[in-house]
């Protein structure tokens, strides 16, 4: 099993640092192009809830350097566009506010959150001008293999736009970060297993994953259905054996970016396991280290 922190620091010989930035984007999913409100279980800051508001991407730069040097000497960076869609919008904009981040010596990578279905011809290009720069992570938001399941939490695209978009851009040479969520009201055990097996079996795999438990939020559609009814939940010790298992499944040279995540603690209804982030921790690790 692969971890992110430690490939990075053989890549680049130190230690890397993530900087969460906000490109003033928007989703098709929330402002009426596909629908309002995104996905069931998405926040009103998308899944980027620590980035800041938009602001000018040198304020945010200083602003995120600053609060890790106040731990480290922080020397080379990630600068990872998180919230919403961030390929959606005036890719003139766009490209010049990435290229402005690439401008800088300290950021070493630049890495995307988007949709799928936001992967145009015209994107497609402003990638590979990016790519040409440094090297470009583009981070997909699958959250589950199964059509049925992101119908029920208003994904608004199928699996077969996921597999385009992932196939071209790896034929590009850009790199793909998938996230899957453990725990999707309606998906069983095996189901969820199921989307790890189904990105197993990609050619070629993907370079990266991002593993999360479902965490239910106030103030969104999925958090207002759990207030009026709870649905049942996973417990630490069953997502800890699905990262075990999802380990065992992934080709040995996949990174994993993230196996657990961290929600904005005010709206987190439940899990509340989740809000103990070095619990979640030190759990996985010893159920690897029995695996």
């Amino acid at each position: 099993m692969r971890r992110l922190g430690p490939w990075l620091r053989e890549q680049y010989g130190e230690k890397v640092y993530k900087l969460s930035l906000s490109s003033g984007c928007t989703c098709p999913n929330r402002d009426g192009t596909l629908g309002f409100g995104g996905c069931s279980f998405c926040s009103g800051a998308g899944s980027g809830d620590f980035a800041a508001a938009f602001a000018p991407i040198e304020q945010q730069l200083e602003e995120a350097k600053a609060r890790i040097r106040r731990k480290t000497d922080a020397k080379k960076f990630i600068a990872y566009f998180q919230s919403f869609t961030n390929t959606y919008g005036d890719l003139s904009r766009l490209r010049s506010l990435y290229e402005q981040v690439l401008d800088r010596e300290e950021i070493a990578i630049l890495s995307l959150g988007t949709r799928p279905d936001c992967l145009g011809e015209d994107v497609m290009e402003l990638l590979r001008r990016l790519k040409r720069r440094k090297p470009l992570w583009i981070e997909l938001g699958l959250q589950t293999a199964h059509d049925e399941t992101a119908r029920r939490f208003h994904r608004g695209y199928s699996r077969e736009v996921f597999e385009d978009a992932y196939h071209r851009l790896r034929e590009d040479g850009i790199t793909v970060v998938v996230h899957l969520i453990f725990g999707l009201p309606g998906e069983s055990r095996e189901d969820m297993l199921a989307s790890v097996r189904y990105l197993a079996a990609l050619d070629p795999p993907p370079e990266g994953v991002k593993l999360q438990m479902l965490q239910v939020l106030r103030g969104t559609e999925l958090g207002a259905r759990y207030e009026q009814e709870p649905f049942p939940l996973l417990s630490l010790e069953e997502y800890a054996d699905l990262i075990a298992e999802s380990a065992a499944i992934l080709p040995e040279d996949t990174v994993f970016h993230r196996m657990t995540g961290d929600g904005p603690g005010p709206l987190l209804l439940a899990p509340d396991w989740t809000r103990n982030k070095k619990r979640v921790l030190n759990t996985i690790n010893a159920r690897l280290k029995d695996s």
